[in-house]
């Protein structure tokens, strides 16, 4: 298996630890639970052993306490000699790192008509007024259909297509993702190559209406997921390419907004509407086995750790199988699942570190104290308050067991049942509540010692809102109200989390714990109200049922990216700052060559060389551009120049290139694309592409060329390839970086090339004439 490369090696942190293994079953009910006596760790792909790939993966926590996730249509089973597709396949796990099949959405019996045989892609499910929503794309009709059901796994309900035609899009019509505001609005986020749209959806979430919102545009830009952290809605998306096998350029990016209609801007503050490439990384290729990262959702674990889940594609085995008697050729993209940090606000994997490969701490997914009341008893639970008596509990198919408050209980006191043990003072805690009648309240208890001595954070249906109590020392601290929007659904369940750090206390109300809440409060507690604690539920009047209740020690945030310094030390020898006459056509003894040179209309004069893009090509078979080249440094190294251009028409390129021969290199460049659909617009981008051999091949043949996108462009930009030879995996690994003053630095992801000869680096200026390109100088560096 291949390791992290060196770019990587002193950026992955985290002890080695034994891999704990959890069964398939939800966590116990009892109170007090065994913490793990080692850190429990995993290994990507976590799909392993449940399916051979499950690509577009969307989670959600079911009310039975399970994690559920579904995926794009494909040949899941290949390894056990199935050679057709699986419908929208659905696993299952307790950890989020051990999964099992569970079931698909539809069958080949059960799928809708309407859908006219098309395959079905992207799922995206949400937990709303007591059903799951599965949305899905249906590329055949060019649309989202919808179904919903009681449970995780179904049975499902067909609800039809969400969207109307045409959408008010101008895109492909898939990749959908739904978003509840504050307020309550619903939203519909979808589009793919090259638009990213948003519409509110109507009270059941079955239909778009009203304005249609373009969001976010670039090229091949698709798979948007739109979470809310602090004040902020944070649309990821993917761009360059899913599924071309090893030859995948695909990385999450993010941008944010006060808005979720936008506008959306990157971490430069590039708008994602403009005409241009985009920075904001959040997971790229790393040069270890996975390519081609992308189309996310997004997870929270017990302890309040965000995780991103998205696809890969490993390197060693990049297709699958021709599927369906050989009519289908896929790329394989199995499950991954990593850290997500949000530093100086903008979510990054790992710290910057992107994918894992190897053991990796796993999400907390076991509570310090609290459990599911899945085995229908309260052992481990003590009632204490008013009418203790009305605990009980009871099933439905969905939930399986909760504890209830029986109706007809009276008193004025609130009543509490709370789990054995305590919970540490710096803690996530949580609770899956729900209020059948009117006037009732159900809440999560907190930091409880007893009834004079403790945080509820209440679903108050009296008041329609979401309110923190604090009680210390047997006397009110004060009750904070925060408004729910007026159509929420007080008989299903909603998730009430706290967060309590210090003397800072944060609470949200959700449906499905996936970053939407309806409800958001903070404030700040007095220092007698912060303690050890239990952690239970809370009841007062009628009609309020818990389930999923505890609380686990809070995570630690990550605050600082992984360090990237600058080069190394200056390589006199092989830089060049063009402040002599030389190159046009080369000298005797000048350390710059021509392939296919000297091209026309190149010059030396005043610290730069200038060179007018030609009418040629170096894609594929069609090799006519001139490339001027020069020995590149040994061992490791980065390449960097100055360049000024300002392409105006479609294809113009120049910049940086490290080649081998005509069918293997990697090129850094700024360029002008086509939108593949709108109206004719262009965008000019950063361009990082390589072309090679495709391994899968036999003999590997170089047929396969691929492009990667960096930060957004300008007149003037620097350019820079991190260059490492990869002497354990035979490779050559390059990262591209890019810069519109020389100081702050875009970074994207990592291309590979098996090592067949030696690279040299060097210049290119090609693909349509009518622009030039000036070049301050080329600097080579020492690896750091």
């Amino acid at each position: 298996m291949r390791r992290s490369p060196r770019f990587l090696s002193r950026w992955t942190a985290g002890a080695a630890s034994l891999l704990c293994v959890f069964t398939l079953a939800s966590a116990p009910s009892h109170g007090a639970q065994d913490r793990p006596a080692v850190t429990a760790t995993y290994t990507n792909p976590v799909s392993t052993g449940a399916v051979d790939t499950f690509p577009d993966p969307a989670v959600i926590r079911g009310k039975d306490g399970l994690w559920y996730a579904y995926g794009t249509q494909n040949p899941v089973k290949q390894s056990e000699g199935e050679d057709g597709e699986r419908i929208l396949p659905i696993l299952r796990s307790a950890d989020m790192v051990t999964w099992e099949y569970a079931g698909e959405v539809f069958t080949p019996a059960n799928k809708p008509a309407w859908h006219e045989g098309s395959r079905l892609w992207a799922p995206e499910v949400r937990y709303s007024s007591g059903r799951y929503h599965l949305y899905y794309s249906v590329p055949g009709r060019n649309t989202v259909g919808l179904v919903t059901s009681a449970t995780p796994t179904g049975p499902w309900t067909d609800r039809g297509a969400v969207l109307p035609s045409p959408s008010g899009c101008p895109a492909g019509n898939i990749d959908q993702a739904q978003f509840t505001d504050t307020d309550g609005t619903p939203y519909l986020y979808w589009g793919s190559y090259d638009t990213i749209c948003v519409a509110k959806l109507n009270a059941d979430l079955s239909r778009t209406e009203g304005e249609v919102t373009q969001v976010a545009r670039g090229r091949r830009v698709e798979g948007g997921f739109v979470a809310r952290r602090d004040d902020f809605y944070y649309l990821f998306y993917s761009d360059a390419g899913c599924c071309d096998g090893a030859y995948s350029g695909y990385q999450v990016k993010a941008g944010r907004s006060t808005s979720p209609t936008g506008p959306f801007t990157d971490d430069e503050g590039t708008d994602l509407m403009a005409l241009t490439s985009k920075a904001g990384v959040v997971a790229g290729a790393n040069g270890n086995r996975w390519i081609g990262p992308g189309h996310n959702s997004l997870q929270t674990d017990l302890a309040g750790q965000d995780w991103l889940v998205y696809h890969g594609i490993p390197a060693e085995s990049p297709d699958l199988a021709p599927a369906s008697a050989g009519t289908l050729k896929l790329t394989r993209r199995p499950m991954l699942l990593d850290r997500l940090d949000w530093i100086d606000g903008w979510p990054v994997v790992r710290a910057g570190a992107g994918p894992s490969d190897g053991p990796t701490t796993a999400p907390v997914t076991s509570w310090a104290t609290g459990g599911t009341f899945n085995d229908g008893g309260l052992a481990g639970w003590r009632a204490e308050g008013g009418t203790p008596d009305g605990w009980s509990t009871a099933t439905d198919p969905d939930a399986r067991g909760h504890a209830t408050h029986a109706p007809g209980s009276s008193g004025t006191d609130p009543a509490y049942l709370v789990a054995d043990g305590r919970a540490p003072a710096d803690l996530r805690a949580e609770a899956d509540l729900r209020v059948t009648a009117a006037g009732g309240a159900a809440g999560l208890t907190f930091a409880y010692r007893d009834p004079g001595n403790r945080i509820v954070a209440w679903l108050d249906r009296a008041r329609g809102a979401l309110v923190t109590d604090v009680r210390a020392g047997g006397r009110s601290r004060g009750e904070k109200v925060t408004a729910l929007p007026s159509g929420f659904s007080w008989d299903t369940w909603h998730n009430v989390s706290v967060e309590l750090r210090g003397t800072r206390l944060t609470a949200e109300v959700t449906s499905d714990r996936l970053r939407d809440p309806v409800a958001l409060q903070s404030r700040d507690l007095p220092p007698a109200a912060v303690r050890k604690g239990a952690v239970g539920a809370a009841a007062r009047g009628v009609g309020a049922a818990a389930d999923n209740v505890g609380a686990a020690a809070l995570y630690r945030p990550v605050t600082k990216r992984v360090a990237v310094g600058p080069p190394g030390r200056l390589l006199t020898g092989h830089s060049d700052e063009f402040g002599a006459a030389t190159v046009p056509g080369t000298a005797a003894g000048s350390p710059w060559q021509w392939v296919r040179g000297p091209a026309a209309g190149v010059t030396v004069s005043g610290g730069a060389l200038s060179w007018p893009t030609q009418d040629t090509e170096l894609h594929l078979g069609s090799n006519t551009a001139s490339v001027l080249l020069r020995d590149a440094p040994e061992g490791d190294y980065t390449v960097e120049t100055k360049m000024r251009f300002a392409p105006g028409q479609t294809a113009q390129q120049a910049g940086l290139v490290l080649y081998e021969n005509d069918d293997r290199w990697f090129k850094l460049v700024h360029t002008v694309l086509p939108l593949t659909n709108g109206d004719g617009a262009v965008l000019d981008v950063s361009e990082f592409g390589k072309e090679g051999e495709r391994p899968t091949t036999t003999p590997p043949t170089a047929v396969a060329n691929a492009p990667m996108f960096g930060g957004p462009t300008a007149d003037t930009m620097w350019l820079r390839m991190a260059y490492h030879h990869d002497t354990e995996h035979g490779e050559h690994e390059v990262r591209a970086s890019t810069s519109r003053d020389g100081v702050r630095w875009s970074a994207s992801g990592v291309w590979t090339l098996p090592v067949r000869g030696e690279l040299k680096l060097g210049l290119i200026s090609h693909n349509r004439s009518g622009a030039t390109a000036e070049f301050d100088y080329v600097r080579a560096y020492a690896a750091p």
